[in-house]
């Protein structure tokens, strides 16, 4: 199965304002995890996040957005990140094919809400920023940066929303619904956000150490990033550069707590189990495997036992998680994750699995821990989020 192409890709996280950027942090073992600047906390000194350095004003700059504008920070990364990926795909009009947006976010304008919330009913100017709450807003108002006039809708299923939005957008194509499907998702940092994790105790004071057995926890991070899928048609008729396919997918829910993973993976080993059979591909086909891998104790246990389910008897291949470096940018994690994976078949580099020091007691499985070359022509990607949503993708290099 060819599955279906990606022809542009576009994306901001705390580690580069471009895909280029973060390409060569990637190589460079550039991390973007720091202190807090841009958010005024009582936590500022106690955790680490990966924060985009760019501050609100420097965003409305670059968008061109007028002083009266009500963009919340998450919707104005994402519009950041989505323009350009249309302009890497050499998209020059956006309604040309039936287009759709299929944006992810979990905190919406959560960062809005916050700094206005005590003075709306007072100061009647404000009043405005209520609408930028909504997480469908940030999705309206990329579409409306973009100029797009087809299908708009918002996936909000926590850490896996990307991977679902992207999963959604190949189905539209493959169906025939859709010829070319905008996806992705943004999050912005937000008090609410820092303050929800603080109280679930999963926060690390530290550097997140994924499959170390000394892991605490993670690091937050804000991120967007939305990629270009094009039917072959499409891809035909403008002749156009596939980088590489989304080639198998899954989504499942293990439905075991809240917020917590099953203890032996099974969302997880299901999500997978359905990514290979859409992809028609054996397990010991992949190359690389960029984990969830949040660092925290219950994820990587889980995640780590679904693996050795699906691969039984089978060596698990190269694996890393890449949120040493960005942090976990929750509803954008899957879709900064996609960039990286394609970045990974079309440069042939497996990550490293920075701040690993030792093997988790629990089972004998040690990420790559430093930058490995290597032919690439298949890589998994997973994303669990809260409720037991688990979601894995599958990228391939085009033919």
């Amino acid at each position: 199965m060819k599955g279906v192409a990606i022809t542009g890709m576009g994306i901001i996280s705390s580690i580069g304002n471009s895909v280029e950027e973060n390409y060569i942090s990637l190589i460079e073992n550039k991390i973007g995890v720091s202190r807090i600047q841009n958010i005024p906390t009582v936590h500022a000194d106690i955790i680490k996040v990966g924060e985009i350095k760019k501050t609100n004003d420097e965003l409305v700059n670059e968008l061109q957005l007028t002083p009266d504008n009500n963009f919340s920070r998450t919707a104005m990364i994402g519009a950041y990140a989505a323009k350009q990926a249309v302009k890497a795909a050499g998209i020059t009009s956006i309604n040309e094919f039936r287009t759709g947006l299929i944006s992810a976010t979990s905190v919406g304008g959560m960062d809005m809400t916050e700094k206005y919330y005590y003075d709306y009913f007072k100061d009647a100017e404000l009043i405005k920023y209520i609408s930028c709450h909504d997480g469908g807003d940030v999705a309206d108002k990329i579409a409306e940066e973009l100029g797009l006039k087809g299908m708009v809708t918002t996936i909000s299923t926590a850490c896996s929303s990307a991977a679902n939005a992207i999963m959604l957008g190949a189905r539209l194509i493959k169906t025939g619904k859709l010829d070319r499907v905008i996806v992705g998702g943004t999050d912005a940092l937000a008090k609410f956000t820092i303050n929800g994790f603080k109280t679930l105790m999963i926060l690390s004071d530290d550097y997140n150490k994924p499959f170390d057995n000394k892991r605490k926890g993670l690091n937050l991070g804000e991120a967007a990033a939305y990629l270009i899928l094009e039917s072959d048609d499409v891809v035909l008729k403008q002749n156009k550069k596939v980088l590489a396919r989304v080639s198998g997918y899954g989504n499942a829910n293990d439905a075991f707590h809240q917020t917590a993973s099953s203890e032996n993976g099974d969302g997880a080993y299901l999500a997978m189990k359905k990514a290979f059979e859409i992809s028609g591909l054996k397990p010991s086909e992949i190359d690389y495997i960029n984990v969830h891998g949040t660092a925290t104790p219950n994820n990587d246990l889980s995640e780590g036992r679904a693996l050795l389910r699906i691969y039984e008897n089978e060596k698990v291949p190269d694996f890393s998680s890449t949120k040493p470096f960005t942090g976990h940018t929750l509803a954008a994690a899957a879709a900064i994750e996609a960039v990286y994976s394609v970045l990974a078949i079309q440069n042939n580099v497996i990550y490293p699995n920075l701040n690993f020091e030792t093997p988790m007691e629990e089972f004998d499985l040690k990420p790559q821990t430093i930058l490995k070359n290597k032919n690439i022509e298949h890589v998994l990607s997973n994303s669990f989020g809260f409720g037991g949503n688990c979601s894995t993708l599958i990228f391939s290099k085009s033919e």
